[in-house]
């Protein structure tokens, strides 16, 4: 836990003399966020070492709502900084929204995340708050009630299916994970006889409201265009992280016409450990969707039976901006991975019957949950092939 603590608080502290002290300081949660974290994943290389899946880990929690609340205070600071009497000057104040903005989509987002997935109402509920005061509240609600039930499938927007750009893809999911997760919000509701106050997208709405007239009381117009500037750099990449992490994985339709379970085959992973640990084990994405109780310092990585990224999550965030030449790298990618499970269906039955087990565990805990509230082909495939080497490596 440590190391998590270390790697996940120190950029959130910087933002603090970015705003107050500006010059260099004004500079640093940007180098951290880009540089720091590319050349440390680098340096350490991948990280497939596994806690035990069972253990209990107290202080987990602890950091989540450590950094949830801090999530507030960064974003007045930034805010206050970029667009307030700061005075930093246009660079500074430039680098200092790029660099919240970094933080907030690869730090607050994977927070708020977890704490959604969590059965105390109080956790759940400052997930949303963290997701709504970046005026992305109803991806609290898509990520449970559409996301983690019909991923790998033409029901889930957030699962993009081979060949769409990030670009349509962002464009495509935005409305329809927002109509969507409020019509079945709102269905829940009347199921419920729950008044509309108690409506989540109140919360999501009159919350991002809220925010934009007390930033706007506060610094005025040049406030708000901050702080839209600031959320839209968050949205961006909460946007990108499910383009990359589930890009082209579909589920098989099974025999009887229904598809097949979630299971560790339907999500990109990395194993990277400094960019691992600054998202809270994000990028082991496989077995949140198999297991999304499981704490993230104990979430599983396989290289053998999990898709696996050639490059840090982060870095492929980068690629996807570039449609070309994501197609180019993650297309084959995609097709030999789709060769190697049929492969590995024929030849390992045994594998998928517990596949199916452990969809199971995570569909029951999803209930829970929501009644709680290029490069060339040849080079491709050498990098494919290289990269699940060398994380199968430790290196």
């Amino acid at each position: 836990m440590p190391i998590f603590a270390l790697i996940t608080i120190l950029p959130c502290l910087l933002v603090g003399p970015a705003a107050f002290a500006g010059g260099a300081w004004a500079f640093w949660p940007v180098i951290y966020m880009t540089l720091l974290v590319t050349m440390t994943d680098r340096v350490i290389g991948a990280n497939t070492d596994n806690a035990d899946p069972e253990a209990e880990f107290p202080a987990s929690e602890a950091l989540l709502v450590g950094l949830g609340l801090a999530h507030f205070c960064v974003l007045g600071m930034a805010i206050w900084g970029v667009a307030g009497p700061s005075g930093l000057d246009l660079a500074e104040r430039v680098a200092l929204g790029a660099g919240a903005g970094l933080i907030f989509g690869q730090i607050s987002h994977p927070v708020a995340h977890e704490l959604i997935h969590k059965q105390t109402p109080m956790m759940r509920w400052l997930g949303q708050w963290m997701y709504t005061t970046l005026l992305a509240g109803h991806h609290a609600s898509a990520h449970l009630l559409i996301h983690h039930i019909h991923v790998g499938s033409d029901k889930d927007p957030n699962s993009a299916p081979r060949g769409e750009n990030l670009y349509r893809y962002m464009a495509r999911v935005t409305r329809q994970s927002f109509l969507t997760a409020m019509t079945l919000e709102t269905q829940r509701s009347i199921r419920a006889e729950k008044p509309i106050i108690r409506h989540p997208f109140i919360l999501y709405i009159v919350g991002g409201l809220a925010t934009l007239i007390a930033v706007f009381m506060a610094l005025g117009g040049i406030g708000v265009l901050a702080f839209l500037s600031i959320a839209l750099h968050a949205q961006i990449q909460i946007l990108m992280s499910d383009y990359v992490q589930h890009y082209g994985l579909r589920r098989a339709r099974l025999a009887n016409g229904r598809l097949e379970p979630v299971g560790p085959l339907h999500s990109w992973n990395a194993p990277d450990a400094f960019s691992s640990f600054l998202m809270v084990n994000a990028p082991r994405h496989s077995d949140h969707h198999v297991s999304p109780n499981r704490d993230y310092p104990a979430l599983q990585l396989d290289p053998e039976e999990m898709p696996m990224l050639p490059y840090p999550l982060p870095i492929m965030g980068v690629i996807a901006l570039v449609p070309k030449l994501w197609f180019g790298l993650m297309n084959p990618l995609c097709d030999a991975w789709t060769s190697d499970r049929a492969d590995l269906g024929k030849s390992r039955p045994k594998e998928r019957k517990v596949g199916r087990k452990i969809s199971g565990q995570a569909q029951a805990h999803l209930a829970k949950s929501i009644h709680a509230q290029n490069v060339t082909s040849s080079f491709t495939a050498g990098s494919h092939t290289q990269r699940r080497s060398r994380a199968r490596d430790g290196r």
